[in-house]
């Protein structure tokens, strides 16, 4: 049996035709794989089926007379009752029965949807259990016309769906990783989300978690060694992808991947901590499921994309395969985040000790990485490679995540921190960057409600060690003062946003000038995501000053000037290039946007042989475009 041969390998419960199922499940800790059914069938209960063992250590069997919705689960040598590795649904919990689905009743009417360019992407992330009041993928349909009209969305990123313990969980401790979180809507509650975003146009990002499974209701050690000690996670011991039966442990991975883009016709992935995914086999993890992703993308006739969240900075993630590289279609930029963070804050503890100044900021802006080689104060070390060679378009840039927002001892927003024109200045610097942007859910009208850590365990001790392993992550940045409890229902309570039209006005205006920006970005071609040949840029920094000032070309289209200050009072700014006639489009200090309206720049400059001297307020933002002569 080839490893290709494997990815294909139908595995869990799989009606075959009326009343029929085809159970496969791989087991080669068991001698013995028996399935006990329970629920809608037409068999009498308390008679186990026992499936036949084939090479490699797969059971199978099919079995009559089971209806969909129908309970089993698997029994190893008589003694272990387990839900199935491939459980397609868990309506009990972690714990409980697998059920039987039908995948293919589902009513999709997508059939004009074919993906879109990774380019093309304005990223919205969002946690399912607290973007709405009801915590499911129903609930957030009715706002998907608020994402798409009034902020400019165009995909959204979810965080893990894959069944957790409990229904308070940011996704990261699925222990079901083929299973729909029940208390989200299961299979079909997330196909017709799904389905929505493509009737609108907007494109569907799923976060998987490839580098651990959940500690509670993780029973795959059971059936066979998809884990190994050789290497270790900030979460136990690895996944086997490169000792002994990696090759069916790749597999399960692998067709996990083209199981969400096929079944759920999911747009994108985004893999999780790359960084704990530890494989030295010749042909590295990431690229065989990229390179399978991509395959599939092309039977389908589809564009679906493969995106990193990597704290190496090493290129070879995004590379192409050609090159020696893992083939990834894009990965998430840290770098730019700390860059941008820590110029706006003044924070310097943990890892914000290696930046802190605005020509990071610029470096991120021109080449991708911060760190490419050289030593991180941080990490005691020398860190990163070098990036320049990649399109800036591969990279995801942002001033909040789920990360930098949640992993905070408080889980502060950007908006509790900053004055609320320095977070004008943050949207204009994401939002019209070569890269590709990322809102994190609620920032568009300056949110003020923390996004905390939450957990529903059953475990009271394992409940205890998350307590103290929180404690003990947040050391290094010397944050003081009593931690939110991850396990209280209140920590939940208090995560929850409150998205659409706002009724406060001055969230209304940071609302519209994210509006703005992204009317700007999808308008004008020089301030989209730059393509590699046809973009010209080039960034300068005022580090006294404060000042960024941002330019860009593209071919056959106006030149734009973004100037970016992050000074905390009125500053002048010299302009000596680029030569030309500037017309302002849009400031920050606009009445619209919450500002005065007062006429600090002027709406026309000319860069000549005199440089031009323009006033810029505190924490503001100036867009320009290229005057074209008329002929």
């Amino acid at each position: 049996m080839a490893t290709k041969e494997l990815w294909q390998l139908q595995l869990g419960a799989w009606p075959i035709g009326p009343s029929k199922v085809h159970f496969r499940v791989w087991a080669p800790y068991a001698k013995q794989v028996e399935v006990d059914l329970s629920g809608p069938s037409q068999r009498p209960s308390g008679h186990p089926v026992q499936l036949k063992l084939c090479e490699r250590g797969y059971f199978e069997a099919t079995v009559y007379g089971i209806e969909p919705g129908a309970r089993y689960r698997y029994v190893l040598d008589e003694q272990k009752s387990r839900p199935d590795p491939v459980s397609r649904f868990q309506p009990e919990g972690v714990h409980g029965p697998s059920a039987v689905t039908v995948p293919h009743t589902f009513q999709w009417s997508d059939d004009r949807w074919s993906g879109a360019p990774i380019e093309r992407f304005i990223i919205y992330e969002l946690h399912v259990g607290t973007f709405t009041r009801e915590g499911t993928f129903q609930a957030i349909i009715p706002l998907l016309e608020y994402l798409q009209n009034d902020v400019g969305v165009t995909a959204i990123e979810l965080m893990p769906i894959a069944q957790f313990p409990g229904t308070r969980n940011w996704g990261y401790d699925g222990a079901s990783p083929y299973a729909v979180q029940s208390s989200y809507g299961g299979p079909d509650g997330l196909r017709a989300l799904v389905n929505a975003c493509h009737e609108r146009g907007i494109a569907v990002i799923l976060d998987v978690v490839y580098n651990h499974l959940g500690p509670e209701g993780n029973y795959l050690s059971d059936f066979g060694p998809y884990f190994t000690d050789r290497y270790r996670t900030p979460w136990g011991c690895a996944i086997n992808y490169d000792g002994p039966d990696s090759d069916e442990v790749r597999s399960y991975v692998i067709n996990n991947a083209l199981y969400w883009v096929t079944e759920f016709h999911i747009d994108a992935l985004r893999l999780d901590a790359i960084h704990s995914i530890f494989d030295c086999s010749t042909r590295h993890i990431l690229r065989e499921l990229t390179e399978a992703v991509h395959a599939q993308a092309e039977r389908l006739g589809r564009l679906i994309h493969v995106i990193a969240e990597s704290d190496l900075n090493d290129v070879r993630v995004i590379a192409p395969i050609a090159e020696g590289g893992y083939g990834l279609d894009s990965q998430w930029n840290d770098d730019f985040h700390h860059a941008l963070h820590t110029v706006l804050t003044g924070e310097r503890r943990g890892y914000y000790e290696d930046f802190g100044r605005l020509d990071q900021l610029a470096t991120a802006l021109k080449e991708g990485f911060v760190y490419s080689g050289q030593r991180s104060s941080f990490r005691r070390r020398r860190h990163g490679s070098s990036s320049i060679s990649r399109p800036l378009s591969q990279f995801i840039v942002y001033s909040q995540n789920h990360d930098q927002v949640g992993n905070r001892a408080e889980g502060e927003r950007l908006s509790t921190l900053v004055p609320r024109d320095a977070l004008k200045v943050a949207a204009a610097a994401c939002l019209l960057a070569p890269n590709i942007p990322l809102l994190f859910m609620g920032e568009e009208y300056g949110e003020t409600a923390p996004f905390l850590y939450f957990i529903e365990h059953g475990d009271p001790t394992l409940v205890d060690a998350v307590r103290k392993g929180r404690r003990a992550e947040f050391s290094s940045f010397a944050w003081e003062g009593e931690l939110s409890d991850p396990q209280d229902p209140a920590t939940f309570e208090r995560s929850r946003v409150h998205p659409g039209p706002q009724t406060r006005e001055e969230c209304g205006q940071l609302l519209r000038w994210y509006r703005r920006l992204i009317g700007i970005r999808t308008s004008v071609p020089a301030l989209g995501a730059a393509q590699r040949d046809q973009h010209e840029h080039d960034i300068w920094v005022e580090e006294g000053d404060q000042i960024l000032v941002l330019y860009r070309r593209v071919l056959n289209s106006r030149a734009a000037l973004v100037i970016l200050s992050v000074n905390r009072d009125q500053i002048s700014v010299t302009l000596r290039k680029p030569l030309g006639t500037w017309e302002l489009i849009v400031a920050s200090w606009d009445v619209e946007f919450g500002g005065s309206g007062r006429n600090h720049v002027p709406a026309t400059v000319v860069v000549g042989e005199q440089a031009q001297t323009i006033s810029m307020p505190a924490y503001s933002v100036a867009i320009y475009l290229e005057c074209i002569p008329s002929m």
